[in-house]
């Protein structure tokens, strides 16, 4: 607790008359990030109080600036270095930016790299509740082990893009983070298989949504195990987009075993269509939206999650 404030007249300033404690009252009732950076153009005393209550951060910086920002604000949570593939800055984001990272900020729960030349993952991010690695093409199964062995904790991970990811890895992660894992994006992992769907779909009981898009060595296998069972799973969507292996059939074991399913992509899979899963007389959850031949434009529900 801050030290009572001097006593003052009629024309005490306001500095005189508040705590750094109610100053940081003050601040929490702030609403957007724009009144709250406002805030700390008052005076050194206040940005200081702003800074430490801070708790996200967008910026495009190299080493010394990232020691810079993580000394100047200590309380950060949400870090987000993603970059634009049409303007972004040499030589980017890289593995030695990770170790400053994971050094400066000890508090990290979210980590956005989307673009970004990284290919490792420190086992100091032991905290991370949530990683983004989108179209980050270096990559590979390393970096997915060394999240299995240091984030047990994970709830969400996109690796859309990653394409030197493969089932070994995933199958990992999937016993890894099976309390924890909620949300994953895995679009594009072209190395993907049935293994990999399966060992998520049923070890990861709390996930909520999943995106295979495109991955398309997946098949019907994806949804039974080797004495073809199913599973149960509280999953509420699911994305298989350009799926070319998958059928009817599959999607019926699917829905068999997620009955809480809200949003089904199914866009451009050949062999699944609207008429044929009429035709073999499919029942789809009450109250899920089936998007079959949708504009890839369309928005989802998944968006709020990758």
């Amino acid at each position: 607790m801050s030290a009572p404030p001097p006593s003052g007249g009629d024309g005490a300033l306001i500095n005189e008359m508040l705590t750094d404690d109610e100053l940081r009252a003050v601040l929490t009732r702030l609403g957007p990030e724009a009144e709250r950076d406002a805030f700390g153009l008052v005076c050194r005393r206040w940005l200081r109080i702003q800074s430490s209550e801070r708790r996200r951060l967008r910026a495009r910086a190299g080493p010394d600036m990232l020691r810079r920002l993580a000394a100047r604000f200590p309380g950060i949570l949400e870090l987000d270095l993603s970059q634009s593939p049409s303007r972004s800055f040499y030589p980017g984001v890289i593995d030695n930016d990770l170790d400053v990272i994971a050094g400066s900020f000890r508090n990290l729960r979210v980590l956005a790299l989307q673009n970004c030349k990284v290919a490792t993952v420190h086992a100091s991010y032991r905290g991370l509740l949530s990683l983004k690695l989108m179209d980050c093409s270096k990559v590979g199964d390393k970096s997915i082990y060394a999240l299995a062995k240091f984030c047990r904790n994970l709830e969400c991970l996109v690796i859309g893009g990653c394409r030197n990811i493969s089932d070994s890895s995933i199958e990992a992660l999937a016993h890894a983070c099976s309390s924890s894992l909620k949300w994953l994006r895995m679009d594009w992992c072209l190395k993907i298989t049935d293994a990999s769907l399966r060992s998520l779909l049923w070890n990861c009981k709390l996930l909520v949504a999943i995106d295979v898009g495109c991955c398309d060595q997946i098949t019907d296998a994806s949804f039974l195990d080797s004495d073809r069972n199913v599973f149960q799973s509280e999953l509420r969507i699911l994305k298989m987009s350009s799926c070319l292996r998958v059928t009817v059939a599959g999607v019926r074991s699917m829905i068999e075993s997620c009955k809480s399913l809200e949003y089904l992509d199914l866009r451009s899979c050949p062999l699944v269509t609207k008429d044929s899963c009429e035709q073999a007389g499919l029942q789809f959850p009450s109250g899920c939206k089936v998007n079959f031949d949708g504009s890839l434009l369309d928005t989802d529900p998944s968006a709020e999650f990758f």
